[in-house]
């Protein structure tokens, strides 16, 4: 590889000072546009697109560097439209519990984590698999045998349960007394004694209130790992959908320590009980992160949980669950409450950005988009429902009439053990026969992205878009397909991943590869959409550019 220069221009990465052409790509290009297709090169100047195809490969010979992409593919970079990076960099300091397969193995590692670490106050960790105890329900018991004289906190890896020790409980003041909050669930043995699993917001934070603040190093550390492992995955772009302000001030901690190298946009998190208050904040957030954020960091959307998730039966339902027919869930805001927030944060110019997995849920979610429409002057909205698991019938057209992107984390629809062992037999097989319903959506006509939920689910896009295009476990199973009306094209997965999110961004200049974009590539060493489609996941990434500059090559890390 030639010599770079390291000039900049207006702050973007990637611009040199005098406009020398920093790269030539030779090779099948992906421009993302469907009026132009494919390319056989694309040339780089000051961290934009500047020629395609002949034109591109004349200036090789003044070019700083050549890149030969042979059969590999050029595209434009994956974009993450959900996730939670700084959770996901958080998990690296605590037990590594993520890919364990059984509670005697969890239970082992936070052990082995406690032992390496006997000045830690609390045991931290996150990602077990819910679906490794009988309902998700995981004894405190289980981690006292392990760590019995220091609190344990667990997150399941869907981030809405969490699985404790006793001394954990103790310091929380969770006992037999304790009443259950407005919004959760304390898991109670017979004799009415918490077990150690709770489920959602106010029962979780009985437990994670207590637990000591990070210091500022360790959250921009964070911060950082997470960006290269952003980097290495081909994306340039991600949707925090998740943000407390302590986390606001680790992310402008990080772009002033140079920690970030990837586009993040931060969604501030409306609370049903104090919105109204946070307003003022909000905005004083966003005026902030866009005064010292620099040119990758911004915070102009606000997210909200409409609901919670199926597996746990916390996703609001329109119908009552299987197993327990007294309850359809349990919905976090009120819908009118709902609908009278997103309206007053629309009108402060914020975007929207709502979890809603169950039907009513999602219901209420559209039904809150609607009436900002309806309120509010006409603008360039680009609201989002995110998860979209299960949606009644008639309120699929509701998407497109009213300019909805649907947010899809494709990983997730294949019947995997948390759809078999617990989503599936809580909602029946009809209601089942309609999850993810991304096919359906795109024959609408509605913009799909794709995210991950990171650290929830890998943030490896060629695994989702695997899963978008064959509906199927990596085992391959079942072998025509889960749901199988309701897969993708790989061009449509790409472009999901992608356009979409660049979309949803609001990035109209980064929808494709064409003269004047900015340069934001991902080099794969196979075209997707010629591979076997059960073998997308093994597509590797050989380089990632964020405006001309790269942020990640094979073998060079």
């Amino acid at each position: 590889m030639t010599g770079e220069r390291s000039g900049m221009t207006d702050g973007t990465p990637g611009e040199t000072a005098d406009g020398t052409v920093t790269r030539v790509f030779l090779g099948r290009v992906r421009t993302g546009s469907p009026a132009h297709g494919d390319s056989t090169a694309l040339a780089v100047r000051g961290g934009r697109v500047v020629a395609l195809g002949d034109e591109a490969r004349a200036l090789a010979e003044v070019a700083e560097e050549v890149v030969e992409s042979g059969d590999g593919l050029l595209m434009p970079a994956f974009g993450d439209g959900h996730a939670h990076p700084l959770f996901g960099g958080l998990e690296s300091f605590g037990p590594q519990i993520k890919d364990l397969t059984s509670v005697e193995a969890i239970v082992a590692e936070v052990a082995r984590w406690a032992h390496a670490h006997p000045d830690a106050e609390w045991i931290v960790g996150a990602s077990y698999d819910p679906a490794l105890a009988p309902d998700g329900e995981f004894d405190a018991r289980w981690l006292d045998a392990a760590v019995p004289d220091r609190p344990v906190v667990l997150r399941a890896y869907d981030y809405h349960t969490v699985w404790c020790n006793t001394e954990a409980l103790r310091r929380a003041g969770v006992r037999d007394t304790t009443p259950e909050p407005r919004l959760g669930w304390i898991v109670r043995r017979p004799d009415g004694s918490p077990l150690g699993t709770l489920r959602e917001w106010h029962a979780c934070d009985l437990v994670l209130d207590q637990v000591p603040a990070r210091d500022e190093a360790e959250l921009v550390e964070a911060v950082r790992r997470a960006c290269l492992a952003y980097a290495r995955a081909g994306i340039t772009w991600v949707q925090d959908a998740w943000i407390e302000p302590e986390m606001a001030e680790a992310y402008l901690a990080a772009a002033g320590h140079d920690a970030l190298s990837v586009r993040v946009d931060l969604a501030q998190r409306a609370d049903p009980d104090r919105w109204r208050d946070q307003r003022k904040q909000f905005d004083a957030t966003r005026a902030r992160v866009r005064a010292e954020g620099g040119p990758l960091l911004s915070a102009r959307t606000v997210k909200y949980f409409s609901d919670g998730v199926i597996e746990g039966g916390t996703a609001a339902l329109l119908a009552p669950y299987l197993d327990a027919p007294h309850s359809c869930g349990m919905p976090v805001w009120e819908p009118r409450a709902l609908a009278e927030a997103v309206c007053a944060f629309d009108a402060d110019g914020f975007e929207t950005h709502i979890h809603a997995i169950g039907d009513a849920g999602v219901r209420a979610a559209l039904d809150a988009v609607e009436a900002a429409v309806l309120a509010n002057p006409a603008r360039d909205r680009r609201p989002v429902i995110t998860h979209v698991q299960l949606v009644d019938p008639a309120d699929l057209p509701r998407f497109a009439a009213l300019g909805v992107v649907a947010n899809f984390e494709p990983l997730w629809a294949q019947p995997d053990p948390l759809q078999t062992d617990l989503s599936m037999p809580r909602i029946g097989a009809e209601r089942s026969d309609r999850q993810y319903p991304m096919g359906e959506l795109a024959r609408d006509g509605v913009r799909i992205s794709f995210g991950s939920d990171w650290p929830v689910s890998s943030y490896e896009p060629l695994e989702g878009i695997q899963v978008a295009v064959t509906r199927r476990t990596f085992d391959g199973d079942p072998e025509g397909g889960w749901i199988p009306r309701q897969r993708l094209t790989v061009e449509q997965a790409l472009a999901a991943a992608t356009s979409g999110v660049a979309h949803q961004a609001g990035a109209d200049d980064r929808l494709a590869l064409l003269p004047g974009a900015p340069a934001d590539l991902v080099l794969l060493s196979a075209d997707p959409r010629t591979v076997d489609p059960m073998a997308i996941r093994h597509v590797r990434v050989l380089g990632t550019w964020l405006a001309g500059a790269a942020t990640y090559r094979a073998g060079e890390e």
